[in-house]
């Protein structure tokens, strides 16, 4: 009898195994990369560094045509990276709800053409950081594609309860209460017609503190937004893209060779960046991208004697990138040179870095 039951459970389990098997599916990809880095500035060293990175994503589909799509990608040091869940609806658009996938910035930042990493890699810059405030724990909405008089537009929502950026939480983790920073509210737009694309992102975040200090908002709501324009022809594309980073934050005085750190350091933050791209052949490309980041302390700050001789209207950090790729199935060799004059928002601070990369996807 014994033996029986235990058949039953076996070929019980064995049908339900199959019925998961049909609803959803699991997979694994993941890369492997290996870069050298040769920096000539104060801070940088020459390295040899390796990353690699493992995501896992399940899928299926609802019984009224609907798909989903859950995904987790992790680090060398196993910690979570991003991780998210959506939910395809048809013609309705998609639903993502998450943490750190990009939000709906992600379409839109240093949106333009290059053969390899966006100029941020090797300096931080006010654009790459563009949204990603709206990236915590926040539920994103991807419209269809529309057609309108031969033109595809798109557009994408997004909302937060606290807009403060926090770093990937745990399975289930909600954010620990800010005292500056409330809600978030996100949109942007893209429009595609023949070789043009054009986008627009803004996103605004409440805050919530009542007494303005010197590092606090003081109840003025943060703004961020960018907007970008590329155009392709053949093997060629062209890109030009302007974005704007106002934290609200306040500020008594500031110092022209004082690092000044994006979100953190009052004042506005706004920078151009063109490119312009040339795919060789299907495996090899080469780009050319020039940026100038404008740090501006604005009037109207309050100054001390003591400081008032320190004061700066704007200081520029520009960066030049060279850069190139190639391909070849799941292998890419790539190279980049950039340099960067007034790192940090700080005057007569340069660098320099070349970094050539061997990439493997699975």
């Amino acid at each position: 009898m014994n033996n029986f039951k235990k058949l039953g459970l076996s070929a019980l389990a064995g049908s339900l195994a199959a019925i998961s098997a049909q609803a959803g599916e699991m997979a694994v990809t993941g890369s492997a990369n290996v870069t050298a880095v040769m920096g000539e500035s104060n801070d940088s060293a020459k390295s040899i560094g390796t990353d690699k990175d493992v995501a896992f994503t399940g899928s299926g589909e609802l019984d009224n045509g609907y798909t989903f799509t859950v995904s987790t990608l992790l680090t060398d040091a196993y910690s979570v990276s991003s991780s998210y869940t959506s939910l395809t609806m048809g013609s309705l658009g998609t639903l993502t709800f998450g943490t750190d996938f990009g939000g709906a910035s992600y379409k839109y930042d240093e949106e333009v053409p290059q053969a390899y990493e966006q100029t941020s890699d090797a300096s931080q810059n006010s654009a790459n950081i563009v949204g990603n405030n709206m990236d915590n724990n926040s539920i994103v909405y991807n419209s269809p594609s529309f057609d309108v008089s031969g033109a595809s537009i798109s557009f994408d929502l997004e909302y937060t309860p606290q807009g403060n950026g926090v770093s990937p939480l745990g399975d289930g983790s909600t954010t620990a209460k800010s005292d500056t920073q409330g809600a978030g509210v996100g949109a942007g737009i893209t429009v595609a017609v023949e070789g043009l694309k054009v986008g627009v992102y803004g996103n605004q975040v409440e805050a919530t503190d009542s007494a303005p200090t010197a590092t606090n908002s003081g109840a003025v709501d943060s703004f961020e937004g960018v907007a970008y324009a590329k155009y392709s022809y053949g093997p060629v594309s062209v890109g030009f893209s302007r974005s704007y980073l106002d934290s609200g934050l306040a500020t008594a005085a500031v110092d022209v060779n004082t690092v000044k750190v994006v979100r953190t350091a009052a004042g506005i933050f706004e920078m151009d960046s063109a490119s312009i791209a040339f795919n060789v052949n299907d495996n090899f490309s080469v780009s050319f991208t020039e940026t100038r980041d404008t740090y501006n302390a604005q009037e109207g700050i309050a100054l001390t004697a003591a400081t008032s001789g320190k004061r700066i209207a704007e200081v520029e950090k520009r960066t030049r990138a060279y850069q190139a790729a190639y391909s070849m199935g799941a292998m890419s060799i790539k190279a980049y040179s950039m340099d960067t004059d007034n790192v940090g928002y700080a005057v007569a601070d340069t660098h320099h870095v070349t970094e050539i990369a061997l990439g493997l996807a699975f």
